[in-house]
C-alpha cells in the first residue's frame, strides 16, 4: 500500500523535529554559600569597589579562561536600592564571571556564576580575597593597589556542582580607558535569543542585565503598533524565535499596543515594552550613557523625536550623562528624518555615506564593520567633530583589531564582554 506524498512529507518533518537538537544554557543557582550569606557579611564601599576595577592575571585557570582578566563594577536601581554586580571578563571563548561581592570579619568575598559564550558551558565561581592577600589594602578609606597587592583565589565548577577548581588573580594594571569616552554597545539590547541569555532581547530586563556584560550603552530595535505606540522589537513578524506561541501571527504593525501587551510574551515571559518603558528603565534604573534607536519602520518619526526630546529633558533634570540618537539604516529613514522640521538640531546616528552623513547633520558616522577600519575616513569624521562607530562585530579577532589598530569612538557587538575584555585590556 503507497502512501501519499504528502503524508511521507509530514511524517519526515516530524521525525526531524524529534531529532533537532534544542541548545540550553543551565543557569546555575548560585545561593548556598554559607559563608557569603552570613547575617553579618556587608556591601563593599565606593572606594573598595573602584579600586578592585583593573586587570588581573590568571595563575590557576588560565588554561580555561585565558592569562588575562579585565574585573569592572556595574550597578541598576531595583525597588529604590542600589544593586551592584562584579564583572570579570576574559580573553578566551568569551568568557565571563558576573557576582556579587560582601565583605566578612576583614576579607572580601564574591560569589557568582561563569559562562562561556562560544557554548553552553556555564558553572559557580566563588572567589575570596584575604586580609593578607590584598583585602586589608582594598577596605582601607583610600586604597592604594599596586603590582601585585591583591590576589583573588578562588573554586569554580561546571553548572550546578560544587566548586572544586581552583582559579587565582593577580593584580597587574589599572584599566585601559584610551580613548575616552568609548562605548561598548550591546546590540538588541544586550544580546539575541540565539545566545542563550537567560532574558529576551529587546526586553526592559535586558536593558537592567546588560551592564554586567560591560555595555555602556544599548541598540533597540524600535517599530510601531497599529495604534501609533513606539515599541521595541527587531523581526518583520511575531514569530517563534522571538516570542512564545501566541494566538498573533504576522506583522506587528498588525495589533495594537493593548493586544501585544495582552497576547505576546517574548521568549523567557517578557512583554514587549514601549519605547518609553525602554527608556524609562535606562535614564532611572541604570547607569547607561547611550542609546542607538534603531528605526525598523517605514513611516514618520515625529513621534519617536517626540520621545527622544522627552527623555532627554528627563536625564538631564535627573542628572545623567546621556546622548539618545535616532538611528538612520537606509534611505528611506533618512528622507523621513530630513522631513521633520528640527532634524538639524535632532540627534542622530547614519549608517549611510559619508555624503548623508552631512546631508542629515548627524552626529555620528556608523559603518559597518565589513568596510574595515577605515582610519582615514574616521579621522576625517573626527574632524568634522562627530563620532564613529562600528557595526555589528562579533568575531573575537575582529574586535581585537578594531580596537587596536581602529580609531573607533564604539563596537556594536552581541557580546558585549568580547569588547570589554578588548578594550580594558589593550
Amino acid at each position: 500500500m503507497r502512501m501519499k506524498k504528502g503524508i511521507w512529507i509530514v511524517l519526515l518533518s516530524m521525525a526531524a523535529a524529534g531529532c533537532k537538537n534544542e541548545y540550553k544554557v543551565k543557569m546555575p543557582d548560585v545561593s548556598g554559600w554559607n559563608l557569603f550569606d552570613t547575617p553579618g557579611a556587608l556591601p563593599l564601599t565606593f572606594a573598595s569597589r573602584s579600586a578592585m576595577e583593573a586587570v588581573y592575571t590568571l595563575s590557576n585557570g588560565s588554561d580555561f579562561f585565558g592569562e588575562l582578566s579585565a574585573i569592572k563594577w556595574s550597578y541598576i536601581i531595583k525597588n529604590a536600592d542600589t544593586v551592584f554586580h562584579v564583572s570579570g571578563f576574559f580573553g578566551k571563548d568569551i568568557a565571563y564571571f558576573i557576582g556579587q561581592g560582601k565583605r566578612l570579619n576583614g576579607a572580601i568575598l564574591i560569589n557568582g556564576y561563569w559562562r562561556k559564550m562560544v557554548s553552553t558551558k556555564t558553572g559557580i565561581i566563588r572567589l575570596t580575597i584575604t586580609p593578607e592577600n590584598g583585602a586589608t589594602i582594598l577596605l582601607a578609606p583610600n586604597p592604594v593597589v599596586t603590582l601585585g597587592s591583591v590576589t583573588i583565589d578562588g573554586l569554580y565548577g561546571n553548572e550546578q556542582q560544587e566548586p572544586v577548581i581552583p582559579i587565582t588573580f593577580k593584580y597587574t594594571r589599572k584599566l585601559n580607558k584610551n580613548p575616552s569616552p568609548f562605548q561598548i554597545l550591546a546590540h538588541r539590547s544586550g544580546g539575541r535569543t540565539s545566545d542563550l541569555l537567560s532574558v529576551s532581547e529587546n526586553s526592559v530586563e535586558m536593558i537592567l542585565k546588560t551592564p554586567e556584560f560591560g555595555s555602556t550603552g544599548i541598540e533597540i530595535d524600535v517599530r510601531l503598533s497599529k495604534d501609533g505606540v513606539p515599541i521595541l522589537y527587531h523581526d518583520n513578524t511575531i514569530n517563534l524565535r522571538t516570542t512564545q506561541k501566541s494566538g498573533l501571527i504576522g506583522p506587528v504593525e498588525n495589533y495594537t499596543y493593548e493586544q501585544i501587551s495582552t497576547f505576546v510574551r517574548l521568549i523567557h515571559g517578557e512583554k514587549i515594552p514601549t519605547l518609553k518603558d525602554a527608556l524609562e528603565t535606562v535614564v532611572y534604573k541604570t547607569g547607561l550613557t547611550f542609546v542607538w534607536l534603531d528605526t525598523k519602520y517605514v513611516g514618520s518619526l515625529a513621534i519617536v523625536r517626540a520621545i527622544q526630546k522627552e527623555y532627554l529633558q528627563k536625564a538631564a533634570a535627573a542628572g545623567r550623562t546621556l546622548q539618545i540618537v535616532i538611528g538612520l539604516p537606509g534611505d528611506i529613514q533618512l528622507q523621513q528624518f530630513l522631513a521633520l522640521p528640527d532634524y538639524t538640531s535632532t540627534p542622530a546616528l547614519c549608517e549611510l555615506s559619508l555624503d548623508d552623513l552631512e546631508k542629515s547633520k548627524a552626529i555620528i558616522w556608523a559603518p559597518r564593520f565589513t568596510q574595515g577600519t577605515q582610519n582615514d575616513n574616521v579621522a576625517l569624521v573626527h574632524q568634522r567633530g562627530k563620532q564613529v562607530f562600528v557595526w555589528t562585530v562579533d568575531v573575537p579577532e575582529f574586535i581585537t583589531n578594531f580596537i587596536k589598530e581602529g580609531q573607533f569612538d564604539g563596537i556594536l557587538t552581541n557580546f558585549p564582554s568580547c569588547v570589554a575584555y578588548n578594550y580594558y585590556v589593550h
